[in-house]
């Protein structure tokens, strides 16, 4: 039986998903119509400035962050048609290799996301990385006095036996049900969202209970909370990853002009971490990024280039 804490994070992590279903789901396919003025020289009928683009995402605070950058990057650069849509994981990748979306800056490799890749890679094509040194893991509050993951079985009844997650299919997901079959863990990975288990987390540190969940580096939590990654010693989620940009297949060939942005496309955990707090204080996705871009000009012509 759960107690009246356990029963508060219940709760919250059931509403948090349905709200989150509720507010991507209604935006999902939403496109952002502010442009540079006058756009590129040869932007007219039949270019590939003319093309609609589809990016996929998954909603992690960075894929957010990044998708949003790189949908107004690419409008001012004088592409007129810039569409965003987010799913899980799965089918990100399978959308990839069969040419459903374009591309995404949404991959985690080379281990959060292998499974997908190992099922899709020969499919999709690999643009290059846009974030480097990414970390996954199991995370805890410094007042939790545990420190590795091989000691939660031994405190198992301070979590309820339970690890909060996000969504399923997430590759953080699937490397912490890895984790439990590794560790014998007798703990429960709860589902969840990002947003529900934010929202988890900060009811327990709020209220000095422990609490476990999965989470990763960028994330804003990291800037608002002094949190600590358990120690991994049977290396199950791996030293770190990086954010890479895929693409599908024959993008290079149709839209030469738009692949050469995204090979350039590169930033560091302070460019994205400001995007992210900047949408956890309440700023929408899209105005976030058009601040990020306002206040960047010098690193977003870099990625755009010389026409």
């Amino acid at each position: 039986m759960k107690n009246n804490f356990g029963k508060k994070i219940g709760s919250i992590l059931i509403v948090s998903f349905v709200l989150g279903i509720c507010l991507f789901g209604a935006g999902c396919a939403d496109k952002n119509d502010s442009k540079a003025g006058g756009g590129p020289p040869d932007a007219g009928p039949g270019s590939e400035y003319e093309d609609e683009i589809t990016i996929g995402y998954v909603l992690w605070d960075g894929e957010i962050a990044s998708t949003n950058v790189i949908q107004q990057v690419l409008q001012q650069a004088g592409y007129k048609n810039v569409e965003i849509m987010h799913v899980d994981a799965g089918p990100l990748y399978h959308g990839l290799a069969k040419g459903e979306f374009d591309f995404t800056t949404s991959a985690w490799l080379p281990q959060t996301h292998v499974h997908y890749w190992e099922k899709y890679g020969d499919q999709i094509d690999p643009v290059g990385i846009n974030l480097k040194n990414c970390r996954i893991g199991l995370v805890v509050p410094p007042y939790v006095e545990v420190s590795s993951i091989e000691e939660l079985n031994a405190n198992k009844e301070l979590f309820e036996g339970e690890i909060i997650g996000i969504d399923p299919g997430a590759g953080v997901m699937d490397l912490t049900e890895t984790a439990i079959d590794e560790y014998g863990l007798d703990m429960e990975l709860t589902a969840s969202s990002n947003m529900g288990m934010a929202a988890a987390l900060e009811l327990a540190i709020e209220s000095k209970e422990p609490v476990v969940v999965t989470l990763w580096s960028p994330h804003w939590a990291f800037n608002r909370w002094d949190l600590e990654y358990l120690e991994d010693p049977k290396g199950v989620y791996g030293k770190s990853d990086n954010a890479e940009t895929l693409a599908r297949k024959g993008l290079k060939e149709d839209m030469p002009k738009l692949y050469s942005i995204l090979e350039r496309f590169e930033w560091n955990h302070d460019d994205i971490e400001s995007v992210m707090m900047d949408i956890e204080n309440d700023t929408a996705p899209d105005e976030a990024a058009a601040k990020w871009i306002e206040n960047n000009p010098d690193k977003v012509q870099e990625w755009i280039g010389e026409e």
